[in-house]
């Protein structure tokens, strides 16, 4: 029998506190600090402002642990649809899914568009999102999709925060609305290549 190997104890504490400072970035951006100064994270975190310029090195480096944070929230939360299920009923799922998913990351993408132009970190992450998305729709469509490159471009911008942010929040819509917006959405944009398809 393997025995695990030892934790040094000031490397646990030491992940503590990281984790614990971008638990507190986090808390802060999700109650709409968008922008939380360096001060507030260290002092909702229980650390000094020493302490978090020790673990991270500017707020980009914060920013980007964030966001790293953000994307195992995401995955950690993320459950496939069945592909075996009818075209109606997937599209409802995966809907259904998408409105929960944009809705949680929310907050985080909030801020993010404050900094992304000027963060390589954060560009990478949201590339990431996108990449996630992708794969969603490849594997729940995947019969409908087959190699059209065009449509899983489609699919893939309406299924976007910043397309979920229109709606939300520029068009006010609730969740429901939105939902119902992007099912429809999704919806048209299978019926359409399926009737091109068969012409």
């Amino acid at each position: 029998m393997t025995t695990p190997p030892r934790v040094d104890g000031r490397t646990a504490r030491s992940e503590r506190t990281r984790n614990a400072i971008v638990d507190a970035h986090l808390q802060l951006i999700r109650e709409g600090d968008l922008r939380p100064t360096a001060d507030r994270i260290a002092k909702l975190a229980g650390v000094s402002l020493r302490a978090l310029w020790s673990h991270f090195a500017d707020m980009e480096a914060l920013m980007t642990a964030s966001g790293q944070r953000v994307l195992e929230q995401r995955d950690a939360s993320y459950r496939p649809v069945p592909a075996d299920l009818p075209l109606t009923e997937r599209i409802e799922a995966y809907c259904r899914q998408r409105a929960r998913l944009l809705e949680e990351i929310g907050p985080a993408a909030r801020a993010s568009a404050l900094k992304e132009p000027f963060s390589a970190g954060l560009q990478r992450y949201r590339k990431l999102h996108v990449a996630r998305v992708r794969d969603e729709l490849t594997t729940t469509f995947a019969a409908e999709i087959g190699s059209d490159d065009d449509l899983l471009n489609a699919l893939t911008s309406i299924s976007q925060w910043p397309t979920w942010a229109t709606w939300r929040e520029s068009m006010d819509l609730p969740v429901e609305a939105a939902q119902a917006a992007l099912s429809r959405s999704v919806t048209a944009l299978l019926a359409a290549s399926s009737a091109a398809g068969s012409r």
